[in-house]
């Protein structure tokens, strides 16, 4: 469900809600019965949970095996002077 933040338009009150996409916005401030307006916010944006993210984690098998396993195959040239 969404988190939506609410400011009222009397007393300046801001709050969140969790609602469904499906439910009406709500329209009276529940500390002064003046009216509220939907705030716009950028949201909460990448949510981290669990123990951590291992290299394994996403990878596809396009990435597997570049930079760390990357041998040197260049030889180095030998010259004699005379």
């Amino acid at each position: 469900m969404p988190t939506y933040t609410y400011k009222c338009v009397k007393c300046s009150l801001q709050f969140e809600t969790f609602q469904s996409i499906m439910d009406p916005p709500l329209q009276i401030c529940p500390s002064c019965q003046g009216e509220l307006k939907r705030v716009i916010t950028g949201g909460t944006g990448l949510i981290f949970k669990g123990s951590g993210f291992y290299i394994t984690d996403y990878s596809s098998k396009k990435n597997q095996g570049n930079g760390a396993e990357k041998k040197n195959t260049s030889k180095a040239k030998e010259t004699k002077s005379e």
